[in-house]
């Protein structure tokens, strides 16, 4: 006798007040299986999920008519059951991670408080064993100094290790069926294949099943073994994964796939190097951490560790690397946003390292910052035309009296229609939001914008839009970009330049094309290697990286102590690594042998190709002479 699926869903309908959100949904999740729901913003993934935890009542919705059957001992309807009832399936027989970890987490109570409650619940375990449990599952989904982590807060952890903790509470208890809602849109590519490997391995060892709701097509392919795909609330198509991609029947699927960014597509050109607007020399930022009464007890955080870069007018640098790599705080600390401890800032030709708040307020507006989170950095009582137009008036741009035409100017810029201008940012779609914010920062005429993740978490089509829209505004008004992203395919089709991070440090850097077409150091061999495939062909190529183990440095040190920082060798035109303290095996870097060099041949074979260049570049003045 076949057994049945583990979640069978028939003929769900749900509503928000008068609007249909899912019309006559029905797809079944066996049990050990992953199936993959996929589709745009408002296609009805998100509420299909909230509905089968019975959640969709609190976010002011309800199921219209259909059933949710969860199969085992006993059958649940649970589109049937009370809320009562419920709370003894949530969390223990179905769990899930929700897309945003700032809002899902308890912003008073510590990230091990919040994982023992669940634990204490359904476990019936004291709070000493909880906490215990709480530090296991920190370990198993990667956290770093697990135990640290315990007694911190949500604001205290980057965006990726915040939705770790979300994971690890939602594993705490070995659900049957775990919902995963975009979990590793935050995550950087390395974090991102342990969370799948994890997922995996906890499958193989459980027979748990994994409904995963995504809008990458390459997650999908490395994990899913069908596809359900929606749009509009209606299901588009429904089969194995490897049908779905090899023959994508619907024409919504095929547009899905088409949006798709595929590592290895092109890059911009490098431009010559001629008027940089963004110079940065040695720069490191710390923070202090507490170890008792006295601060100098306590021991210090590196988290940008002599850093140099810079960027040319018109130029767009990508800055990618794991979560908690200093990325972000990098990019606060050339706005001052947190101040240096050491090295030099020059924005626009001026050195802003050193300037009073009076005249560093007046020179912000060189360098304005869009950030992940568009719905967070929109003041939602503004309507449009005061909320894009504030940093204008702020730095005397316009007037209140002009500041309506400039919004209506910025709309059209930013490829928005023009009555949009008395509206409200909760009247937006997630990508609507995001142009928004760069209308925001167009208003100041920067010369500079940092984008900090500004398309992780859009869709595919909507991201390829804002990105195609910032290439053309670029073009237009010679802005340059501080690109900061998890995604290296989004990295590569927008960055005339790539800088890798690791550690507090940048570790390579260098024309986007011949940064990812010949990656020298180990740990950006592994980034690029993590990077999920959108072909169910080539499913385990990016978990196969995980072998490849890079040491992560020290960052937090004694107060007084200092972590190494690396020798920097250029090894072609504009191409540089870092080579001292690599402390791995790195593959050949020449291609002469099959054999794994150690440290110190690394760093030889580094030095040979930097002196194989320099020569190679003298040949070529010699002969442009002759």
């Amino acid at each position: 006798m076949t057994r049945p699926p583990l979640l069978r869903i028939e003929n769900l309908s749900l509503a928000f007040g008068s609007h249909p959100a899912v019309k006559d949904l029905s797809f079944s999740v066996e049990r050990g299986e992953t199936v993959a729901l996929v589709g745009e913003s408002g296609s009805g993934k998100s509420a299909t999920a909230l509905a089968i935890l019975r959640l969709i009542e609190r976010e002011g919705g309800r199921i219209a008519q259909g059933r949710i059957l969860l199969h085992g001992t006993p059958q649940l309807d649970l589109a049937a059951l009370s809320d009562r009832q419920m709370r003894e399936v949530r969390g223990n027989r179905v769990s899930m991670v929700f897309q945003e970890p700032m809002t899902a987490l308890n912003p008073v109570l510590t990230l091990g408080e919040q994982v023992a409650e669940v634990i204490r619940l359904h476990q019936g375990l004291d709070r000493r064993s909880a906490l215990s449990a709480a530090q296991e599952a920190f370990e198993k989904v990667r956290i770093p100094e697990a135990a640290r982590r315990l007694r911190q807060y949500p604001h205290e952890l980057s965006g990726g290790l915040r939705q770790r903790v979300m994971i690890a509470a939602a594993l705490a208890c070995r659900p049957d069926l775990l919902i995963a809602d975009e979990p590793t849109t935050a995550l950087d590519v390395t974090n991102q294949v342990e969370i799948l490997a994890l997922i995996r391995s906890l499958q193989a060892e459980t027979g748990m099943s994994v409904l995963f709701i995504t809008h990458d097509m390459g997650v999908v392919a490395e994990l899913a073994d069908r596809v359900v795909v929606l749009a509009n609330g209606e299901k588009q198509e429904e089969g194995p994964v490897h049908d779905v991609f090899a023959r994508p029947a619907a024409p919504y699927t095929q547009r899905l796939m088409a949006a798709t960014p595929k590592l290895g597509s092109g890059a911009p050109k490098a431009l010559k190097r001629a008027d940089p607007v963004l110079e940065v020399t040695d720069l490191a930022v710390r923070f202090g951490v507490g170890g008792g009464l006295l601060p100098q007890s306590g021991q210090t955080y590196h988290a940008v560790n002599g850093v140099s870069l810079r960027i040319e007018r018109g130029e767009t640098l990508g800055l990618v690397g794991e979560s908690g790599c200093g990325k972000s705080t990098l990019a606060r600390a050339v706005l001052r946003l947190v101040e240096p401890a050491e090295g030099r800032i020059r924005l626009a030709g001026e050195d802003i390292t050193a300037l009073s708040a009076a005249d560093l307020r007046a020179h912000r507006r060189h360098a304005q910052i869009v950030f992940q989170d568009p719905f967070a950095s929109l003041n939602p009582r503004l309507p449009v035309h005061k909320l894009i137009t504030e940093p204008a008036l702020i730095h005397g741009r316009t007037t209140a009296a002009e500041s309506r035409n400039l919004a209506a100017d910025l709309l059209a810029q930013v490829g928005l229609p023009q009555d949009a201008l008395d509206r409200f940012p909760h009247q937006f779609s997630g990508g609507q939001r995001q142009r928004l914010c760069i209308a925001r920062a167009l208003s100041a005429g920067p010369d500079l914008i940092v984008a900090d993740e500004a398309v992780s978490a859009l869709d595919v089509s909507v991201a390829r839009q804002v990105t195609d829209l910032m290439a053309r505004l670029q073009a237009e008004t010679g802005v340059s970009f501080l690109f900061i992203s998890h995604d290296i395919a989004v990295v590569e089709r927008v960055s005339h330049r790539i800088a890798v991070m690791h550690g507090g440090q940048i570790v390579e850097t260098g024309p986007t094309a011949e940064v990812l077409s010949r990656p020298v150091h180990p740990y950006t061999r592994k980034l690029l290697a993590a990077v999920p495939v959108p072909d169910p062909a080539r499913r385990g190529t990016a978990i196969d990286a995980l072998g490849m183990e890079i040491a992560r440095p020290r960052l937090l040190l004694p107060a007084g102590e200092l972590p190494q920082r690396f020798e920097t060798v250029e090894i072609s035109t504009g191409h540089f690594v870092a080579v001292d303290g690599i402390g791995e095996k790195l593959a050949t870097l020449a291609g002469r042998t099959n054999r794994f060099p150690t440290s110190s041949d690394a760093n030889d074979g580094v030095r040979q190709r930097a002196h194989e260049g320099a020569q190679s570049g003298a040949r070529d003045k010699e002969r442009q002479g002759t």
